[in-house]
């Protein structure tokens, strides 16, 4: 009976058949791979690299074989030859799939998973040519896609309309209370609108501000951390914009007294949507309005692209390797601090582990993590959902925030008891961590038995590289700065920004991370008994080696990645 079972043939299908037969992956391993593709929404192939089963390049080469597909290195192709009336911007991103070139009737595609003929049959339909597929890494194809949709030009009208947003509405909240609808119907106003979130999402912004003031009306941008204003609309149409975004967001437009918080959902395509948390502030003038932008395929998870130094790096995957404890990443609002967690959450996350996320909003999602909306308001606070993980056999348990200290309790008894549990806090740095915890009450041998590791992080801009340039900058100001005489040897020069049309005219161009880890050794643990406070734990950290902000900034101006002002300016002295 059990031999039967075992070689029974499973629901497997094209490359996770072709994976099983070859023996890189077991039948039950290919079909359970198949239904968490189908679950989530996703390709065989993301789905995949996302549990780690095999890189991007292993999977293409063996693909190549396998169905006797030609294979490409796309980074070695020019992307400008592809002609743009080939590109269906829809059937790029859903199906994955990228038309290269054509040669009569036939059309040379690029794609990651040769078996996938669905894809290649909506290129047939749409093209009415015949596809040949060729094999390319998954990762770059995606990288294209990306920036074939951007030089195309492709709007979000292209590929969603705002009518058919879908909205978020949390359980129990009231229904938007819509006095005149005259005023949140008016044509111009929503084409207005759906220009700015456009705008904003091809520039990469992450946050959109609508600002009232008594003699104009402005809208500004946050792109790369620094706000800037792109327009100034007549200051009669304030209310009117404020009355279209909230009934989108089903916040209640009748209600101006107070501050309301929403969500609201623009789907692109049946593999990627892209959400806006909405916030409203009662001013003097009218409400100001704040969209967040939350585009999770934005964002890239991989720890070498955070910008963490060779060592740090080490130390954090050591951490995260641990089989319980606490890793604690600190750092202001906008520092990176939830990219960072999901990036370690992504190289955990395994079919064999049970992660649990509790989080106030769920920002990125990650299929194969089960995550948690906080809402204090029916009672599901970061306590309570901690209470309910550790009731639901979890290994690794991540929680957004730790705001007091029934869950700071929570959830060192959990790091305690065999549990990995992820975190962040708002502090300066990472001595100010510890002591934060003390002053909420934790107990001094609480915090050096089960945190192991804390991470305080910056987000500082890039310099462009197509207009960086050298900088004379002198050598008092760089000793002052914290540069030292070994330093300044001369086999190197900083650099400072310009301004071109590639980086908008900034001199910078997308952000690194600059941080500060500090693994909690067993002389960490003794000052910490002994009741040491932020000054002592950061004297120990030096004697160990550890590089606060501002000499890890240090280190990303010497490697040319950013200028000195920016670390000045993003870290303290």
């Amino acid at each position: 009976m059990a031999t039967h079972a075992a070689t029974a043939p499973r629901n497997i299908s094209g490359l996770a058949r072709a994976l099983a037969q070859n023996g890189l992956m077991s039948e039950y391993e290919a079909e359970a791979l198949q239904s968490q593709a189908h679950a989530a929404n996703v390709s065989f192939v993301e789905q995949v690299l996302i549990g780690k089963r095999l890189t991007a390049q292993q999977l293409a080469v063996f693909a190549s074989r396998a169905f006797g597909t030609p294979l490409l290195d796309l980074a070695s192709f020019d992307l400008d030859q592809i002609s743009k009336e080939l590109v269906d911007v829809k059937i790029a991103q859903a199906r994955r799939v990228l038309p290269l070139f054509k040669r009569s009737n036939k059309l040379f595609v690029a794609v990651s998973d040769p078996a996938n003929l669905q894809a290649l049959d909506e290129v047939r339909f749409k093209t009415n040519l015949v596809p040949e597929p060729i094999v390319v890494e998954d990762d770059k194809l995606g990288q294209a896609i990306l920036k074939i949709v951007e030089s195309t030009g492709a709007t979000l009208k292209d590929m969603a309309n705002l009518e058919d947003m879908e909205i978020g509405l949390e359980d129990g909240a009231p229904a938007p209370a819509i006095e005149d609808e005259s005023d949140v119907e008016d044509a111009p106003i929503v084409k207005y609108i759906q220009k700015l979130l456009t705008d904003a999402i091809s520039i990469g912004a992450s946050d959109i501000h609508f600002e009232p003031y008594e003699r104009f009306y402005r809208v500004r941008y946050r792109v790369d951390g620094i706000l800037m204003e792109i327009a100034q609309p007549p200051l009669a149409i304030k209310d009117k914009v404020a009355s279209r975004i909230k009934v989108i967001s089903k916040l209640d437009i009748s209600e101006k007294r107070v501050p309301q918080d929403g969500r609201m959902k623009i789907v692109l395509s049946k593999s990627r949507s892209i959400d806006f948390r909405v916030s409203t502030l009662p001013t003097l003038y009218g409400e100001k309005i704040v969209m967040r932008i939350l585009d999770s395929a934005g964002v890239k998870l991989g720890i070498e692209a955070l910008g963490y130094e060779p060592d740090q790096q080490e130390a954090m995957m050591f951490a995260i390797g641990r089989p319980y404890g606490m890793v604690l990443v600190t750092g202001p609002t906008g520092s990176g601090k939830t990219v960072s967690l999901y990036t370690c959450l992504n190289i955990l996350n395994q079919p064999g582990v049970n992660i649990a996320t509790a989080e106030d909003p769920c920002e990125i999602q990650l299929p194969g993590v089960n995550q948690v909306n906080v809402n204090d308001k029916a009672g599901l606070t970061f306590a309570s959902a901690l209470k309910a993980f550790l009731r639901q056999d979890p290994d690794i348990i991540m929680v957004g925030e730790i705001r007091d200290l029934e869950t700071a309790d929570i959830a060192i008894k959990a790091a305690q008891t065999g549990h990995l549990v992820l975190s962040t806090l708002h502090t300066n740095d990472a001595p100010t961590t510890l002591t934060r915890m003390l002053n909420m009450g934790v107990a001094p041998f609480n915090i050096a038995s089960s945190v192991i590791l804390i991470t305080a992080q910056r987000l500082g801009r890039r310099l462009c590289t197509q207009c960086r340039k050298p900088e004379d900058i002198p050598i008092e100001a760089l000793l002052r700065a914290g540069f030292t005489e070994e330093d300044l040897d001369g086999s190197w020069q900083p650099l400072g920004p310009v301004g071109c049309d590639h980086c908008k005219g900034t001199g910078y161009k997308g952000r690194v991370g600059v941080y500060q880890v500090l693994p909690i050794t067993d002389e960490m643990r003794q000052v910490i008994m002994r009741n040491g406070n932020a000054l002592d734990i950061g004297e120990q950290a030096r004697k160990e080696g550890v590089r606060d902000l501002r000499q890890s900034g240090l280190l990303k101006v010497k490697a040319g990645i950013t200028s000195l002002e920016e670390i000045e300016a993003i870290t303290n002295e």
